[in-house]
């Protein structure tokens, strides 16, 4: 019973004994009435409070960041008690609470409301409550939901017809030739020698140190052609350069898996995860899920994932999307260029985004000697003309 019926059922407990003591009868029915609605209020709202499903619905479609997000709310009771009135609170991760009001259609009960320009990111519900409460407000009941559900916003990407990448000699429209491939082999085990195996498949170290012959165990490792590294550094971020970053790295893995090239999305976040992606109609949800929860909460360099034996560093082409250009990071770089491996990077000038002046990076000179494609990203610049092949070049390969 909520405060408002505690003082109703007060006010008629004492309109009857001044009903009694006075001899006022025309006080009895307003008594009764006063101490009867406030407990008929917490009785209906007793049967009524029982298990209760709810379904949300975030908009229709791919949600982008910057645009208002409707959420749809439908609650079913179980109870065949019909609840007076249905109110829930929500509280999701980064947006706070939500309180709507719901409307009974039918055995259900509806409502909606908006987040307006809701930036990237997943948010989770943390919490929901559902309210039970009469037209009067005189009793109440809250029934607590799990905590389940989110809400994903996408990142914005954009449409690039070719990459700043492919404008060297030995890229024909986007497309490597398959010579270009590498075997993609590795050292599995070793084993002794069989009769009539090739000596080539020897592994002389070891033959050496048992003083008998071994061959290798192989296995097929397939390469990725291509591997987008985007760097979550978090003392890199300045206002939205971070968000930037997942838009160059999103839209030129969109534009490979568009062209059915076999690509690996890393993110260099507190937690290292890669999603694959072979083609636009079966696993790109996935990675493009990934970008929409990238958070800038990295703190390995990048320079000490290549350096290991990680997907993106076995890619046969790698896309680096970073904001710190470390002399490490470009002397990997400028190896990887030289061993004929292909690699390209975008850099974004974070302080362009927090208004701060931009800075002149001496790695980024050094890399274009090197013949390694570069994008610089800087506030307010068209994302579709950085990252794409400019027209001249176009122009020069055909």
């Amino acid at each position: 019973m909520t405060r408002r019926g505690k003082l109703t059922l007060l006010l008629g407990l004492l309109a009857y004994a001044a009903a009694w003591l006075f001899g006022a009868q025309v006080l009895y029915p307003a008594a009764a009435g006063l101490v009867l609605a406030p407990l008929g209020a917490r009785m209906w709202v007793r049967l009524a409070a029982g298990p209760i499903s709810l379904t949300r619905r975030a908009g229709r479609g791919a949600l982008l960041e910057g645009d208002d997000v409707w959420v749809s709310l439908e609650a079913k009771p179980a109870s065949r008690v019909p609840p007076p009135g249905l109110s829930i609170r929500e509280r999701l991760a980064r947006l706070g609470n939500r309180r709507t009001s719901l409307r009974r259609d039918g055995r259900a009960y509806r409502g909606t409301y908006v987040l307006e320009r809701v930036p990237r990111g997943r948010y989770v519900v943390e919490a929901a409550e559902i309210a039970i409460e009469d037209p009067f407000g005189l009793a109440r009941a809250e029934v607590e939901l799990p905590g389940s559900g989110s809400v994903v916003v996408y990142p914005r990407l954009v449409q690039l017809e070719g990459l700043f990448s492919e404008s060297g000699v030995n890229a024909q429209d986007g497309r490597r030739m398959l010579l270009q491939r590498q075997a993609g082999f590795d050292l599995h085990s070793v084993r002794e020698y069989e009769r009539g195996e090739s000596l080539r498949k020897v592994h002389w170290p070891t033959t050496a140190r048992r003083g008998q012959l071994m061959v290798k165990e192989l296995e097929d490792a397939p390469r990725d052609e291509i591997a987008v590294l985007l760097d979550a550094d978090a003392d890199a971020v300045a206002g939205g350069s971070f968000d930037a970053q997942v838009r160059a790295a999103g839209s030129i893995l969109r534009t490979h898996a568009a062209r059915g090239r076999r690509a690996v999305l890393t993110l260099n976040a507190a937690q290292v995860t890669s999603v694959r992606v072979s083609s636009l109609e079966t696993d790109w949800e996935a990675a493009f899920e990934a970008l929409a929860a990238a958070e800038p909460n990295g703190f390995r360099p990048v320079v000490e994932l290549l350096a290991r034996e990680s997907p993106a560093a076995r890619a046969l082409e790698l896309v680096v999307v970073t904001a710190r250009l470390s002399p490490a990071l470009g002397t990997k770089l400028v190896q990887r260029a030289h061993a004929n491996h292909g690699v390209s990077i975008v850099w974004v000038d974070a302080p362009s985004f927090a208004a701060r002046p931009t800075r002149v990076e001496p790695e980024l000179l050094r890399l274009q000697a090197a013949g390694i494609p570069v994008a610089v990203v800087r506030a307010g610049d068209d994302l579709t003309a950085t990252l794409s092949v400019s027209r001249a070049a176009r122009s020069a390969r055909a």
